[in-house]
């Protein structure tokens, strides 16, 4: 689905969504088609949601994003890790 439809379906909601095709592009992500995997009423839940789905699933592109958001400007985040010494 496009995130048009997305916001058309579940106004004023947040949503867990997987990015199902996507690509990189000037430092950003470009989503092109999105799955909802659920929906909630406020960010806390989505949070939790998103944490408990991407510890079952951690090779899924998910994103906790609310449909008054117009547009998707995903900036990409490259994390370098940090370690513990062992």
């Amino acid at each position: 689905m496009t995130w048009d439809d997305i916001r058309s379906r579940h106004p004023h909601r947040w949503l867990l969504v997987e990015a199902l095709e996507a690509h990189s592009a000037s430092g950003r992500r470009i989503v092109e088609d999105l799955a909802v995997l659920e929906s909630f009423p406020e960010a806390t839940l989505a949070m939790k949601g998103y944490k408990e789905f991407h510890r079952r699933e951690p090779h899924r592109e998910l994103y906790v994003l609310h449909t008054d958001r117009e547009d998707l400007n995903i900036t990409e985040s490259h994390w370098l890790g940090i370690r513990a010494a062992s």
